[in-house]
């Protein structure tokens, strides 16, 4: 998940009143409904009660309402940058919503509680009002044709008489992954209790390594995985263990239990997490289980490299067609979710982003399309550069466009790197 900072507050619902001199932050949470917000943060809670590492997932995809609620409960703390962001986010929806025609309002609240239900976030709308705010600060005029028309676009922009449509989309990295993350936290929280079974009765160091040739799907935002190969993955490692076996394999699992050899790393520490990242590379699911001083790693992998990039570009080619009119120039505006720190810049670093669109850009389906930009969590939380994309998102314009020349829009178009 992203490792922007996990909110650490507890789930009370006696919660203390917002600051009466923050009207900005009042009129988000008045659109939500006291009863409907402290209803989401009860449930927030019984999901993050889970499991230790599919718990702080938990708490990480739902990092903008912990924020939000820590902020209103402790109003005289100081706010963190990306407490003051979320703040404006928040303001700038309550802001909007003032703005907007009655249907285009009751638009906007229908989507704010369809963000507070099931395994939905509000992460949708805060993109969508960042993406208003970035164009505002460019010089644009926003319209909200999205929710005041119900137009397949979001936004209308115009500057110097020039308009263009913004479609805002989240995608998320899952897609690209054989493993999902959502779905190995859940399988590494089942198998933690007979790891410390197992370090109880054999101290000591061992790394369990872990092909899934499979796969694993079922994320988060998925629910629950598919209960019976959990079950199944479960217990062929159980398995492993009770015979003492050092290599096990069938179609769905390759398993091989050998020393921790990781000199001077400790369970406790940074070090340990960093010492593995560094040994199985970016693309590797990791645990930790300890008991007393006995360390189990598992680390993990898919039976096939990652494709995040590619499956970005195939959703790239059914926003297009979906959501763009085709009479004036378009703008994608896609939210990449579920990527840390490590993934997001190396997508970046090693083009893979710029790769893909760019590519998209040649097909029939990148026509209407004249620049595409990415944002992730870090960039919505204020996190600083390198981690996060200069100017708050990666933005590649598509040079073949009819508009890609135009003054009045390059503040929108002009690509970033």
């Amino acid at each position: 998940m992203n490792d922007v900072p996990v909110i650490g507050i507890e789930f009370e619902m006696a919660a203390r009143p917002a600051d009466p001199d923050d009207p900005r932050l009042n009129g988000f949470l008045a659109l939500l409904g006291e009863p409907r917000w402290g209803a989401r943060l009860a449930e927030i809670r019984d999901l993050a009660a889970s499991g230790r590492r599919a718990g702080q997932a938990v708490r990480q995809r739902h990092a903008v309402e912990l924020s939000l609620e820590k902020i209103r409960r402790q109003p005289a703390a100081p706010p963190s940058a990306a407490d003051r962001l979320l703040t404006r986010i928040a303001g700038e929806l309550a802001d909007i919503a003032a703005e907007l025609t009655p249907r285009g309002r009751d638009r906007l609240i229908e989507r704010l509680h369809l963000g507070l239900s099931g395994e939905n976030t509000l992460i949708p709308l805060f993109h969508l009002a960042r993406t208003a705010m970035l164009h505002r600060s460019r010089g644009f005029s926003v319209g909200f044709s999205g929710l005041d028309d119900d137009t397949p676009h979001d936004l209308l922009i115009r500057r110097d008489a020039v308009e263009a449509e913004v479609a805002c989309d989240v995608v998320t990295a899952e897609d690209g992954r054989g493993v999902h993350r959502g779905a190995w936290f859940r399988l590494a929280d089942r198998v933690d209790p007979d790891l410390q079974t197992w370090l109880a009765a054999h101290p000591g160091r061992y790394l369990l390594k872990m092909t899934l040739p499979l796969g694993l799907r079922g994320g988060l935002a998925d629910g629950e995985p598919d209960g019976e190969t959990l079950g199944r993955l479960h217990q062929r490692i159980r398995t492993m263990l009770e015979t003492r076996a050092r290599q096990a394999h069938d179609a769905a699992i390759v398993l091989r239990l050998d020393p921790l050899l990781l000199a001077g790393a400790q369970a406790e520490d940074n070090g340990l997490v960093s010492s593995l990242r560094q040994e199985f590379g970016p693309e590797a699911h990791l645990s930790v289980t300890t008991a007393g001083a006995g360390i189990f790693v598992m680390a993990a992998r898919a039976g096939q490299e990652n494709e995040v990039a590619i499956a970005i570009r195939r959703r790239l080619a059914v926003l297009s067609p979906t959501r763009l009119t085709g009479t004036r120039p378009g703008i994608l505006s896609v939210f990449v979710e579920d990527t840390d720190r490590s993934e997001w810049r190396g997508l970046r670093e090693r083009l893979e982003l710029e790769g893909e669109a760019r590519q998209f850009m040649t097909n029939p389906e990148g026509r209407p399309v004249v620049a595409i930009s990415f944002v992730s969590r870090l960039e919505l939380f204020g996190v600083a550069e390198p981690d996060a994309s200069p100017g708050g998102e990666l933005r590649f314009r598509n040079p073949a466009h009819p508009a890609a020349g135009l003054a009045a829009l390059a503040p929108a178009v002009l690509s970033s790197v």
